[in-house]
């Protein structure tokens, strides 16, 4: 059962845990599927929604790092291909294949990406999701209606692999929980618990009740993304800066910009960042940018240099120039990247993952991508056990399905990635039919997903449901907020809530999708 109710039940009858897991993003959730799955008592608490920061505002994209590979990075861009064919393995229903097209202008980058492709094709061996090849301008145009003609010579085609980042990690926290990990949502850690000064437990409060909470354990994990030094300051309040927050922003644009099933892939522009203009859900996501920031924000906004960047870069690659009112959402994500001396180019420090163990035993893992979630996950509980003195037991997810798991599913409209999942929605509409109506023209999302996403996907608040259950604000951010009244008027009915709840959910939402509208 996945409802925040049994969750809390679950946590209130264990007195000691083996592994309490603090952040719920990718990092965290991918380690409770690894300790739950090798049988140790597994806890995660995530101060706000799982994927609320950096996990739900991805490229969207599996794939295995083009960009490392032209800077020689060779033993992480072959670990991330054989991940990305593990998690294509074990979630067929939230992960496919995607072709990307390398557009040429000058007349050495058909030699020179083609060579570099077929590399990576060699790379990725047996979990190869396709195979590179050279274009002329007319296949190039056949792929890319809308790519910029003047000049162009042709592309270069491969393939990497596309998914929902906010569904994939629900799934994950679903997962987790039928290994009989506890997963929850809105339990926010206050404090570490130490005995002989050796962290053995969190402190943690119920953001919905205002119950507190100790969860003693053998050993602590600090998942936290780029939250991470708040944590080690709970262990070390003098510990030294670790992670430097990387900004990247997204523009969501229609489908007409990017018609199709390729995506774009440009390896060097103006600032020698990667661009990708990518087809999703019927419509074209833009990005992305790679700002270094001060400080971490849970609601990241993007900066005016950024949209101009993206704007500029997509007008000068595409026939059509997008112009604001074209723009159906912005999106900003927070890379957490791992210090490397005092370099101020986001773009060159570290895109590995770190474990770093604090002499009080606090087990922080940070740094890494979506694609290498199951192995970072290996590497920390790994760590973990040994730091906790458990019973050593071996890794077993490279072979777990993801909750879901369905290898033939749709991949697109409004059952998309829900995979077994997809009957029990269906059956919400068998016994009320005014929930297989679209909650909007313009939002792709079903009333029943709304209520499927309160009743068994732990849905809290109207944000939880239309950014992250479904992904109707990265859609369309304006059209989101004329649902926001219908949307809490059913999870109300669900969650048993009154109608000042419903008015505060609404004046909370408009205003936080206000952000993603480019005005």
């Amino acid at each position: 059962m996945f409802t925040r109710e049994y969750m809390i039940d679950q946590l209130e009858s264990e007195k000691a845990w083996d592994v309490v897991i603090i952040g719920g993003g990718a990092t965290g959730l991918g380690a409770a599927v690894d300790a739950a799955s090798r049988g140790y008592r597994t806890v995660l608490i995530e101060q706000s929604d799982f994927a609320k920061g950096t996990s739900s505002r991805s490229t969207k994209l599996v794939h295995g790092g083009v960009r490392y590979l032209q800077q020689g990075n060779i033993s992480l861009v072959l670990e991330a291909l054989h991940e990305r064919g593990i998690m294509r393995q074990n979630a067929p229903h939230l992960v496919h294949d995607l072709s990307f097209v390398v557009p040429n202008y000058d007349w050495w980058e058909a030699p020179f990406y083609g060579i570099g492709l077929r590399v990576y094709d060699m790379l990725a061996g047996k979990y190869g999701f396709g195979h590179s090849r050279n274009l002329n301008a007319e296949e190039t145009l056949e792929r890319i209606p809308t790519i910029e003609t003047e000049g162009l010579r042709g592309g270069v085609i491969y393939y990497d692999g596309q998914f929902d980042d906010a569904r994939l990690a629900l799934a994950l926290a679903q997962t987790a929980a039928s290994e009989g990990a506890v997963t929850l949502n809105y339990m926010r850690a206050t404090g570490l618990i130490k005995q002989d000064d050796i962290v053995k437990g969190v402190r943690a409060i119920d953001d919905e009740s205002g119950k507190e909470y100790e969860l003693n354990a053998a050993v602590v994990i600090n998942a936290t993304g780029v939250f991470t030094d708040s944590v080690r300051h709970m262990d070390e309040p003098d510990a030294p800066k670790m992670i430097q927050p990387s900004q990247g922003v997204h523009l969501v644009l229609p489908d007409e910009f990017l018609p199709g099933d390729s995506a774009i892939m440009v390896p060097h522009t103006d600032d020698g960042r990667v661009l990708f203009a990518i087809p999703w859900h019927d419509r074209a996501v833009v990005g992305t940018t790679d700002t270094p920031l001060d400080e971490p924000s849970l609601e990241p906004r993007p900066l005016e240099e950024e949209i101009e960047f993206l704007m500029k870069h997509t007008a000068k690659y595409l026939t059509k120039d997008p112009v604001e009112s074209d723009v159906m959402s912005i999106f900003a994500g927070l890379r957490p990247l791992v210090r490397a001396g005092d370099s101020e180019n986001t773009a060159a420090l570290s895109r590995d993952h770190t474990i770093a163990i604090s002499r009080s035993g606090l087990v922080t893992v940070t740094g890494g991508k979506w694609t290498t979630y199951r192995r970072m996950a290996q590497d920390t509980i790994d760590q973990a056990a040994t730091i906790g003195g458990l019973e050593e037991r071996p890794c077993v997810t490279e072979n777990l399905h993801i909750a879901g798991y369905q290898e033939e599913c749709v991949k697109e409209g409004p059952y998309a990635y829900y995979g077994t999942d997809e009957a029990n929605v269906r059956a919400l509409i068998d016994e009320d039919a005014s929930l297989g109506e679209p909650l909007h023209p313009d939002v792709e999302a079903l009333r029943a997903s709304i209520v499927w996403a309160a009743r068994s996907e732990m849905a809290r608040t109207v944000e939880d449901a239309l950014a992250r259950r479904t992904r109707s604000l990265l859609f369309g951010a304006r059209a989101s907020i004329e649902v926001a009244e219908d949307t809490a008027a059913l999870m109300a009915a669900e969650l048993g809530k009154d109608e000042a709840w419903q008015k505060e959910q609404v004046v909370k939402y408009t205003e936080l999708a206000r952000g993603y509208i480019l005005e």
